[in-house]
């Protein structure tokens, strides 16, 4: 019977009755080492009757079901909705099996909820609470609502975050109960990692310029040495002297004329930045350029800002597809292909 099989059995069985193309799908987000246990467990099968397959696939339902569930609603949302289909003991055995493989992060309901709300909800807390729930958000998410704070609270929370490690599960506990939300299962460690400055430096990639530049001046008046390890980190609009002009030239493909010509709007000719762009254009689009600043006029330095920011945007992307590989730290900063 079913019961009476190791979870490896249960899913060579399964991987069986599912049939290769299926199985072909599943083995694509597997690692080399799943993959590998995986068909020795079904090159080891002895027979099985249909009652033990057809006892696999339920209890694979099952779990998807469950699966679904707490993605929607989180792990007690999942148990009420399992207990009215399938029973107390069963939704239980569920919810045990998915707690132990899923490690389900916490503030699932942050996640799920909308950034202005969620904002609004949070920026009269203490910073360290606002920084451990920004932790655990998507980087885009996190940077919106960090946007909106006030100046003093932005660079707190900031520094917060870059300097926290670890948070005890009832600090989190705590964070989560102002949230309205209780502790998803993390397994059976008293702490569990969170935060760092990696963690900030990927909010502030994905934050506004202004905004960026605003925070990290806060940043270098309280903590300059926290400031500087950021900076190391992260590859800002000025850091373009640094690229190869090969590096540059796969980077500048990328940005439309307008945007070219808006983010260097807010330079000058003889700056080391718009030396670096002009020396990699051809001599009739430099000239175009020219042209084109004189005729614009004045313009807000927030669109320049965000000018200046899509093409950092690009070169993150391009960094992010493998196309180009940024070297960060020290003296080596610099872009290559």
């Amino acid at each position: 019977m079913a019961q009476d099989m190791s979870p490896r059995e249960k899913a060579a069985i399964l991987m069986v009755a599912l049939g290769k193309d299926a199985s072909a799908q599943i083995y694509q987000h597997l690692t080399e080492e799943e993959i590998e246990q995986l068909t020795l467990n079904i090159t080891a099968l002895q027979t099985f009757d249909k009652e033990t397959q057809d006892d696999v696939l339920e209890e694979f339902y099952d779990i998807c079901v469950a699966q679904k569930y707490i993605s929607e609603g989180g792990i007690d949302y999942a148990r009420d909705l399992l207990m009215s289909a399938v029973g107390q003991e069963k939704a239980d055995e569920l919810i045990r099996k998915l707690s132990a493989s899923l490690q389900v992060r916490p503030f699932d309901f942050a996640r799920r909820a909308d950034a202005m709300q969620l904002g609004n909800f949070i920026k009269n807390e203490h910073p360290q609470t606002i920084a451990l729930i920004l932790s655990y958000l998507e980087s885009g998410k996190a940077a919106s609502i960090l946007a909106e704070l006030n100046d003093e609270l932005q660079a707190k929370v900031v520094e917060r975050v870059a300097n926290m490690s670890r948070a005890s599960l009832e600090y989190i506990k705590e964070a989560e109960r102002i949230l309205e939300h209780k502790l998803s299962s993390i397994g059976q460690e008293e702490n569990t990692s969170v935060g760092g400055v990696d963690t900030i430096v990927a909010m502030l990639n994905a934050i506004d310029r202004g905004t960026e530049k605003h925070i990290m001046e806060k940043i270098e008046m309280d903590d300059p040495e926290l400031a500087d390890e950021i900076r190391r980190r992260m590859f800002i609009f000025e850091d373009i002297v640094k690229l190869t002009d090969q590096a540059m030239q796969r980077v500048l493909r990328e940005v439309d004329n307008d945007t070219l010509t808006m983010a260097l709007k807010g330079t000058n000719e003889e700056d080391d930045i718009a030396q670096k762009i002009y020396a990699n254009i051809s001599t009739r689009l430099h000239d175009t350029i020219l042209e084109n600043m004189e005729y614009m006029g004045p313009v807000r330095v927030r669109d320049v800002e965000e000018a200046q920011q899509k093409i950092v945007n690009v070169i993150r992307k391009l960094e992010d597809d493998g196309e180009i590989d940024i070297a960060r730290g020290g003296d080596e900063d610099a872009l290559i292909v």
